[in-house]
Parts: structure tokens; C-alpha cells; sequence
């Protein structure tokens, strides 16, 4: 072969400069690596680092017959390009260099612009005319690491959970018939109660282990078995036995929180109406104190004021039902009462009708019903009485006098259910994203014509912008649920409104995050992942009602946005108002409306990367939508229009607001964290893996920056050419960061990813 013309000293950098001017990301600080790297190099002759400072100008780049040239000498080299080396591109310079020269050191220098550029081989694998020698996925990061650091210190439980779900009993089939299907999910809860899970979260006093965030991780956790286990099992200890823990008092968690928690009394959380979903304060069941006979009556009043969709209702015997108290002919407010449903023989009760919903769009391992209730007898002790009792007396009494304080005191401390549906959303997502990212790893599609081999899905740029920002959602969104949790469960923090309004945005972002995700990975799998055996159309039909249970994440958002014009000290009549603009001031600030040109158009890397911009530009939205919705509002009053009418008028505006607000919260709970971390190679993974989430949300909502001026058209330009670039960056360690979800092996049943599905950890228990 004949020698090329190129002295050793610039033939090294060839394949470095072809890559970098192929790239239309180039910026000046990328160009500030290459040169520092040059006038570092003391390999170099004086005439030698001229002519590569020389091609290192972005105002007089290289000329295309010159890239050309370049293309030929490396592709006439038939060096193999060997992805598994610690440095690929310089260990390729390397070997071109060797080919034709005799002395062929390695150069630190060309290590110094590969590091610092992040130069990896999906970059520039494509302009090579050459072998590849690929590896599907780097062993850089450790799957084990990722996935202590989301068990945190919840590892022993959720490592012994895991290990108790290698039992038959949840071995994954298909179910047509709806009655076998429940059975089994019942003998799954039973078995889970003999564990002892089903009293994690309940008071030591009652035999529990007082760990509610633990609670929380198994409940992602049950989704990576079954979608109708995972809320059948909420149902019972969480919401059942939740309620009973969180609005009874002592004599209440005594008599019932065991028996819950074994799984001996079987019951149901009766909040829905048919008539009222998301407006549980509007709900017409009540609940009449009569003083005769010092017992409560509950009833149905009218055509759909039935209870709905109330889950565990075939095999319950007991309810809390939420009504309307009426004590002494006053309506004090909706309460929980327990309520028995059958007798000791399954019996329904005197009074109580029961009503199978029937067939569902998935979940139909759980038993949901509608129940009515004509002039049932409840004992007066069976009011759930923390927040407001019926006196032997028959008087009504509350330490909480304000009756609006009092409603949202007690949905607040029923929050903890709506964090756990986020969660069992997310271990949906997880788990499709595990189908579809390890298909994408084995799946071969297509390729160049010249190659035998086709090329696997993995390594498109469309595959990998489709599926790897889902994946850095997943850790965003689980660091930022195990937050809110710790925070839900702070007892320094008896007031749980300020939590619910948070939590509240954060259910309704991840559930509709995670239907998207799975529809996304549904298409990713082609026709595979249409196949009921591949997991995903179970996921699909389960997780898909996560949207409009435990809260309706339209209402959800729209009270998130509420909580952040009123800071929770108003309901928003017209006095209310006045608050808001207290809070908010009149005046908007320079910040608000004067974005500095230079800062609109910044488009270098450490710039775009780092977390003071990301924060900048989810709260500048947030304080923005903010802003401009309270003077909507005062406008539209100051003209004599009613406060709800001028709510109604700006709904739009309020769900933009919310859902902006909910991803500031997500965006820095995760930053947050990330800071905490030690120094290391997985911190710097997390931060990478935080850029992707903001710059990828930042993208979506550039038309509304764009219009605001906060960006230019050249800067939105970099940001989507970054969530690329970064795409391409975490391709080699995609397969790690789904591993690093913790998904057992045994529980990876899809065809498409269980097939050598290995995951690089043990779990830790006996």
C-alpha cells in the first residue's frame, strides 16, 4: 500500500479533525479543547502545530476536497474500528498510524480531545468506511451501582421482596376469564400478607414496620409482576388500611390495622361516585347521626350517587366510605365511616346492593364494583375520627374549626396513595423500557449494502432519541417521588396541604409520562410488541387508567397551578384574589421581561449542560405562566366578571402553568440529589443523565420560549442537536441504565428481552 503523504505527528489527528468538522455541533469551546490539546503536544514540530492550528478555525473550515482527502486515507486503511476500547478513536488514530509508519505511540493528547469532546464511536461510526468491531453495550457503569442508588436505603426490603417473587404463585399468564383472574390475584395479596408486606407501612404498635417509603418501593416493585396485583394490593393495605391509619384514632388502629394488614379483613376504599370522580367535596352519600339509637345511617340519595369503579368490592367485607356527616340537621362535611358489606358467611348486609363493573380496558385481576347503600346502620364509634368526632353527647366536634381547612387536612394525608399510583405508573414504564431498549439490542434491521451484518435497532439515532430520553425520565421521576415521600412522611411536617398540591402536579406529569412511554415502546417493538406474551399490551391497558384514578391529572394539574398562584391561602373568590396578587406583586420584574440577547443565543456546551441554565429555564417559566395567569384573572375581575367564571376563562392557562411547575419541581428534587452525590464516574452519569431530561423538556416547550424570546432560533437549534448528541453519548450504556431499574430475571418474562436477559448484580439476600 502506498504511504501517504501525512508525517506520523499529523496523521494522528486526521480521523480527530474529519470527525469534528463532519459534526455541525462544533462550537468554540469544542475548538478550545482541540487547540489546547495541539499546544500540548510535544510531539509536535513548530510547523507541524501550525498547520493543525490552522485547520482548527471555524471562520475558514477545513475545504471539502481536503475532508475528502481525509475520508480516503482512512478508509483505504482497513483498520478495524474496536468500540470496546477504553478510547476508540485514538486507539484507531493510533493503529492508522501504525499502519503506515513504523513508530506509533499513543498520544495523551488525542485522549484529551476524546474525553473532553465525548467523542463516541455512534458519532462518527457511520463517516468510517471500515470494520466495526461493535459491542451492544458498555460494562463502564455498573447495573448493580445505578440500582443500589434508587434502593437507597431501602435495599434489604426491596432485595427480600424480590426474592419472594421467585414463588409459583407469581409466575406471569395470559387471563381471558375475569373470575380466575381475581382469584388468583387475591391468593397472590394473601400470600404477600403472610410475608408480612402487608403491614410495612402501618405503626409498630400494631405490628407494622412504620415505613411507609419502603411501602412505596414495593409498590413499583409489584408492577414488574402484575398491574392488577400491584393495585389490588394498594387497595387493601394502602387505601383500606391507609385510611383506617390516617383518619381513625388509636381505638380504630388497634381493631382493625392487624387483621388489614394479614390480610384477614378484606376491604375497600368507597370514595367515587358515579355521579363525582375528581370533586370529592360535591359527593351525596350521606352519613346522618341519629341520636336515638347513637348510630350513623349511611344512604344513597339519588340515581348516580352510587359508589364506582371501588376496588376489592367482590371480595370485601368492610368499606370506608367518605359522605357527607350530618349531625343535628347540620352538614358538617365529607368524613370516612366504616361500613360492613357482608356478614361472617359472605353475605351482603341489610341495605348494601353490590354491582360487578364487569370487563375493563385492563386491571381486570382486580374485583372493581358499584355499591349502594339504603338506610345501612353503622355504630357511631365507626366514624374515622382524627379530624372530627360525634361526642357521646351527639355533639360534632373538630380542633379544626374552618370546615374547607379541615376537607383539605384530611385529603392531605391520603396523599401518600397518590405518590404510590406515580409509582406504580413509573415501574409500568420501567419495565416497557426494559422490553424495548433490550429488543433494540438484539433486533438487526437494515444496513448500508455493503455490510453482512444489518445493524441493530440500538444504533439508529432515531431509536436512540425515541427511547433513551424515557430513560433519563425514569431517574429523574423516581429520585423526585422518593423525595416527596420522605417529605410526606416527615412528622416535622404535620401539614400535608403544601405536600398534596406538589404531589398532586407530580402524579399527573409521571402517570401521562408514563402511558407515553409505553405507547413509545408498544412502536419501538414493531409488531413484538403487540403480542400479549411481550408484556407491553398488558402495560398499556393497566397503566393507562393511572390518569384518571387517584385523581384526574387534568383537576390534578389545575390544582397544582392553583396552590401556586395562592400559595394555598385562598379558594379563590374575589377577597382571595387580592392574596394572590400579594403574593405575587404587581409589578413584574426585570427578569421577567428583559433576556439578554448574548444569553438567548448562548450555545456552548458547558453552557447548555449545566444545571444553573436548566433551573433558570424551568423556573423562568414557571414565574412567567405565573405572572401573566394573575393578571389575566384581575383583568377579567376588575371587568365585573365572577372569580369562578374568570377561572373558567384562563383554564388553559392554569394547565400550562402546572404542568410547568411539576417539572421545575422534578427537574431540581433530581438536581438536588445529584449534587449530594459523591464525586465519581456514577455522579457524572446522573448529571448527564439530568442535562438529557431538561434540555429534552426545554425542546418541547420551544415554540413558548421561542415565542417569549428566552431563546433564539440558534440556541433551540443546539439545544435539539444536544439531546442528540447526548442520545448517541448514553448509547453504549442504555442497556446498563435499564439493568440498573433492578428488574429481577425471574420476572423479565417477555420473549423479546428475556432471552440472555442478565442483570450484573445479585440480590443481596439469603
Amino acid at each position: 500500500m502506498q504511504r501517504q503523504s501525512y508525517p506520523p505527528e499529523i496523521l494522528q489527528y486526521i480521523p480527530f479533525f474529519y470527525v469534528i468538522w463532519s459534526d455541525d455541533l462544533i462550537t468554540a469551546s469544542e475548538i478550545n479543547v482541540v487547540k489546547y490539546a495541539i499546544n500540548s503536544d510535544n510531539s509536535l514540530n513548530a510547523a507541524h502545530r501550525e498547520l493543525l492550528l490552522s485547520w482548527s478555525k471555524p471562520e475558514n473550515p477545513p475545504e471539502n476536497s481536503l475532508l475528502k482527502e481525509w475520508k480516503q486515507t482512512i478508509s483505504s486503511s482497513r483498520v478495524k474500528l474496536v468500540e470496546s476500547d477504553t478510547y476508540p478513536l485514538t486507539s484507531f488514530s493510533q493503529n492508522l498510524v501504525c499502519l503506515y509508519h513504523e513508530a506509533c505511540p499513543f498520544n495523551d493528547q488525542l485522549k484529551h480531545i476524546e474525553t473532553n469532546l465525548g467523542i463516541q464511536p455512534n458519532h462518527y461510526g457511520h463517516l468510517f468506511e471500515v470494520d466495526i468491531q461493535r459491542s451492544s453495550e458498555s460494562k463502564y457503569y455498573s447495573a448493580s451501582e445505578l440500582d443500589g442508588i434508587l434502593k437507597g436505603e431501602h435495599a434489604e426490603l426491596v432485595d427480600g421482596f424480590r426474592s419472594v417473587t421467585k414463588d409459583a404463585i407469581f409466575e406471569w399468564n395470559i387471563h381471558r376469564n375475569k373470575s380466575e383472574f381475581r382469584d388468583i390475584v387475591l391468593e397472590q395479596v394473601k400470600f404477600l400478607a403472610d410475608k408480612g408486606y402487608g403491614t410495612t407501612a402501618y405503626p409498630e404498635a400494631v405490628g407494622g414496620q412504620n415505613d411507609m417509603e419502603g411501602y412505596a418501593h414495593i409498590f413499583e416493585n409489584l408492577m414488574y409482576v402484575d398491574g392488577s396485583l400491584t393495585i389490588k394490593f394498594g387497595v387493601q393495605f394502602g387505601l383500606f388500611g391507609g385510611s383506617i391509619e390516617k383518619l381513625g384514632t388509636k381505638r380504630h388502629h388497634e381493631k382493625y390495622l392487624r387483621d388489614i394488614g394479614s390480610a384477614e379483613l378484606l376491604g375497600c376504599f368507597a370514595m367515587t361516585e358515579t355521579g363525582h370522580g375528581s370533586n370529592v367535596r360535591g359527593i351525596k352519600t350521606t352519613a346522618t347521626y341519629d341520636r336515638a339509637s347513637d348510630n350513623l345511617i349511611i344512604h344513597t340519595p339519588g340515581k348516580n350517587d352510587n359508589k364506582e369503579y371501588i376496588g376489592n368490592g367482590l371480595h370485601g367485607t368492610m368499606a370506608t366510605v367518605f359522605a357527607q356527616l350530618i349531625v343535628n340537621g347540620k352538614n358538617e362535611g365529607v368524613h370516612a365511616i366504616l361500613v360492613r358489606l357482608r356478614d361472617e358467611q359472605q353475605q351482603l348486609m341489610e341495605g348494601v346492593k353490590i354491582e360487578d363493573c364487569g370487563y375493563k380496558l385492563g386491571l381486570n385481576g382486580v374485583d372493581n364494583v358499584k355499591i349502594w347503600f339504603d338506610q345501612v346502620s353503622v355504630p357511631r364509634e365507626n366514624l374515622l375520627n382524627k379530624h372530627g368526632e360525634i361526642t357521646t353527647e351527639g355533639q360534632y366536634r373538630s380542633k379544626i374549626e374552618n370546615p374547607n381547612k379541615r376537607f383539605f387536612t384530611m385529603l392531605g394525608t391520603l396523599v401518600g396513595g397518590r405518590i404510590c399510583v406515580a409509582r406504580a405508573g413509573l415501574g409500568g414504564a420501567k419495565f416497557a423500557l426494559a422490553v424495548a431498549v433490550n429488543h433494540a439490542l438484539r433486533r438487526r434491521q437494515f444496513n448500508d449494502s455493503v455490510k453482512v451484518q444489518e445493524d441493530l435497532l440500538m444504533d439508529y439515532p432515531t431509536h436512540q432519541l425515541r427511547l433513551t430520553p424515557l430513560v433519563a425520565s425514569a431517574y429523574v421521576y423516581h429520585i423526585t417521588l422518593d423525595k416527596m415521600m420522605a417529605s410526606y412522611c416527615d412528622d416535622a411536617r404535620p401539614d400535608k396541604r403544601v405536600i398534596e398540591t406538589k404531589v398532586a402536579g407530580l402524579k399527573a406529569i409521571i402517570t401521562w409520562y408514563a402511558n407515553d412511554c409505553i405507547q413509545e415502546c408498544r412502536e419501538a417493538c414493531g409488531g413484538k410488541g403487540y403480542l400479549l406474551e411481550n408484556r407491553i399490551a398488558d402495560l398499556k391497558g393497566d397503566v393507562d387508567i393511572f390518569t384518571t384514578f387517584e385523581g384526574d391529572n387534568t383537576v390534578l394539574s389545575l390544582l397544582a397551578a392553583k396552590g401556586v398562584l395562592s400559595d394555598f391561602r385562598s379558594e379563590f373568590n374575589s377577597a382571595g384574589f387580592t392574596a394572590v396578587l400579594k403574593i405575587l406583586g404587581i409589578q413584574i420584574s426585570d427578569t421577567l421581561t428583559t433576556i439578554d440577547p448574548r444569553y438567548s443565543n448562548k450555545v456552548d456546551a458547558d453552557h447548555l449542560y449545566n444545571p444553573k441554565f436548566h433551573k433558570h429555564a424551568f423556573n423562568y417559566r414557571t414565574q412567567r405562566l405565573t405572572y401573566t395567569l394573575a393578571m389575566r384573572i384581575r383583568d377579567y375581575i376588575k371587568k365585573g366578571m365572577p372569580p369562578y367564571q374568570a377561572f373558567l376563562k384562563v383554564q388553559t392557562h392554569l394547565l400550562a402553568l402546572g404542568k410547568a411547575f411539576s417539572k421545575e419541581l422534578a427537574y431540581n428534587a433530581f438536581a438536588d440529589f445529584v449534587n449530594e452525590m459523591p464525586e465519581g464516574k456514577n455522579r457524572g452519569l446522573f448529571e448527564k443523565l439530568g442535562a438529557l431530561y431538561a434540555l429534552h423538556e426545554i425542546r418541547r416547550d420551544a415554540e413558548w420560549y421561542l415565542e417569549q424570546g428566552y431563546l433564539g432560533g440558534t440556541k433551540s437549534k443546539a439545544i435539539r442537536q444536544r439531546v442528540e448528541r447526548l442520545c448517541t453519548e448514553l448509547r453504549p450504556h442504555i442497556g446498563v441504565l435499564v439493568s440498573g431499574f433492578g428488574i429481577p430475571a425471574h420476572l423479565m418474562t417477555a420473549p423479546i428481552a428475556s432471552e440472555d436477559w442478565k442483570i450484573d448484580f445479585r440480590l443481596n439476600v439469603p
